[in-house]
């Protein structure tokens, strides 16, 4: 991109950036949790709309999701994607109201730089996304489908920026095991335990773990184990959730857990059922041509820079990949090393080096969003990868 193309690019974001900092500061003082964005998700949109662009809001059967669009000619169409909910206790410990305002922020200043690009940008709203993940229901509707590319930055601290961010895919059961109560001591063997049955449960998938590849993760609790030590529990209930690194591969885990709860049911004589607590999370299909334009965009802003850390979570961001190209990028907002979902990192998000991280976050990605709009080898490159990913990832066992 130019030196004059760069310069509009900063003039275009300096000139929204108080309003993104009020934003910021405003959403830190007035959180507000997952599902029950209304004041954060309606500020978002009133600074769109004055921008120009058209809303869609509520959008997506979501009460406190929005879809912005700005029409700018025939062309490839983009998306920047905002997030706004709080957690609860902490507040924004994620830092959403910092990287929420930044995709604002960029949208505000690509709204002014029409002249420089053809083609449809929209500014999406997804709430929920510390509970259910709003983007996931987006992706099953076909929100994404055919984007040249939907992209966020996620904050982060310790002084170094990430080009993406990894993330392993995530289902959650909530298991039932359904007995016959007695009385411990006077009738035992009239009694059928729920309890047995879901610690053998538990043994079962632990001597599964020597079989499963280094990236499977399995993590489990009780939530229901009995009401009196003397009598044989009727009912037991266990929580678990497991990630793999591509989606391809949850089914094969799956299915273990499956046969796990049915052999220690059928040992115990008792029933099982299982109940999924919310959508499949997917992990991320990543696209290297995207992150080497971030890294170089990342760059050019003087902004330090680490390889990608291997995954060690989820995010709703991953359903987003399987639709179409995108990333994630990781904008540090403080040298000081803290850890997200703390108060110390919600406060972090209203000092003065969180600001100057946000401008820059927006500058970075108005020059991405701009350089998928007109360069178009780029974008041809960055489609053949993501198809190419894509197929790895469903193909991967």
């Amino acid at each position: 991109m130019s030196t004059e193309t760069d310069n509009r690019i900063k003039e275009a974001v300096g000139k929204h950036f108080d309003r993104a900092k009020g934003l910021c500061a405003d959403l830190a003082s007035h959180p507000e949790i997952s599902g029950e964005e209304h004041e954060s998700s309606a500020k978002f949109v009133g600074a769109l709309k004055s921008a120009g662009y058209r809303l869609e809001y509520p959008y997506c059967g979501m009460k406190t999701a929005f879809r912005a669009v700005l029409e700018n000619g025939e062309g490839p169409a983009a998306a920047i994607l905002a997030e706004y909910d709080a957690l609860p206790g902490i507040g924004h410990g994620c830092g959403h109201n910092l990287h929420g305002s930044l995709s604002v922020l960029a949208g505000l200043a690509l709204a002014e730089l029409k002249d420089l690009f053809r083609g449809t940008l929209y500014v999406i709203g997804t709430p929920d996304e510390e509970v259910s993940g709003g983007k996931i229901a987006m992706a099953d509707r076909g929100v994404f489908d055919g984007l040249s590319l939907a992209v966020m930055m996620h904050s982060c601290a310790g002084g170094f920026c990430q080009a993406d961010m990894d993330a392993l895919s995530l289902r959650s059961y909530t298991v039932t095991f359904s007995g016959q109560t007695a009385h411990v001591a006077a009738s035992p063997w009239k009694g059928r335990s729920a309890l047995a049955a879901a610690r053998k449960f538990l043994d079962l998938v632990d001597a599964r773990r020597e079989c499963f590849t280094p990236d499977v993760k399995v993590n489990a609790i009780f939530k229901d184990g009995g009401e009196a030590v003397n009598v044989i529990p009727a009912r037991a209930e266990i929580r678990i959730e497991f990630r793999t690194d591509a989606m391809g591969k949850l089914a094969v885990v799956d299915d273990a857990i499956k046969k796990c709860a049915r052999g220690a049911a059928i040992a115990m004589d008792c029933e099982e059922s299982l109940r999924l607590n919310y959508d499949d999370f997917a992990d991320m299909v990543r696209i290297l041509p995207l992150e080497d334009g971030v890294e170089r965009i990342f760059s050019s802003l003087g902004l330090r820079t680490e390889p990608v850390s291997p995954p060690i979570g989820s995010t709703d961001m991953g359903n987003v990949s399987y639709r179409c190209p995108a990333i994630q990028p990781l904008i540090s907002i403080s040298d000081e090393a803290l850890s997200l979902h703390t108060k110390e990192f919600a406060a972090a998000t209203c000092r003065k080096e969180a600001w100057e991280s946000m401008s820059l976050g927006a500058e970075a990605l108005a020059i991405l969003v701009l350089k998928v709009f007109n360069d178009e080898d780029f974008r041809r490159k960055t489609g053949d990868e993501f198809q190419k990913r894509l197929e790895l990832k469903r193909g991967r066992l």
